[in-house]
């Protein structure tokens, strides 16, 4: 007897999930790399993004680059570097249409004065939208997590 094959419902909504996802990892692998235009070129103009560090709120078509250069800049003033952060499974991964809603735990690891910290049990939520076939992000929210 043969296995079943997947339906084409089935594989049609796997591929549909699996796409905001792989946005999000080329917006982390960016971040990873500190490479800025890789960051940008997975968002939507305008987006925004909120976050735990000050001022907390980026709207806009630079929200990106001026996230990630607040990122640098609070780094530099507190001795900080070497930021990483991992995706775990996404929790929700949900697509309607051309819109997705994907959160996901994440951990951070990084460098303060020489010294490895490790921040777990943050969670990054995710809104994107498909735009000419291509998934971008409109919006993010990193929720942080718990020094190790």
């Amino acid at each position: 007897m043969r296995p079943l094959a997947p339906n084409q419902y089935e594989r049609k909504n796997e591929a549909a999930t699996t796409a905001p996802m792989s946005t999000i990892r080329q917006y982390i692998n960016g971040f990873n790399k500190g490479d800025p235009e890789t960051m940008a070129s997975a968002f939507l103009v305008p987006s925004s993004i909120l976050d735990g560090m000050a001022p907390h709120a980026w709207r806009g078509p630079p929200a990106s680059q001026d996230w990630h250069r607040a990122v640098l800049i609070e780094g530099e003033h507190n001795c900080a570097s070497g930021y990483f952060v991992s995706l775990g499974e996404p929790l929700h991964n949900d697509v309607t249409g051309d819109a997705a809603y994907v959160v996901v735990p994440a951990t951070m690891t990084f460098s303060v004065h020489g010294q490895k910290i490790t921040q777990t049990g943050a969670i990054f939520t995710v809104a994107l939208r498909k735009l000419a076939g291509e998934w971008r992000i409109t919006a993010w929210e990193c929720s942080k997590g718990t020094r190790e």
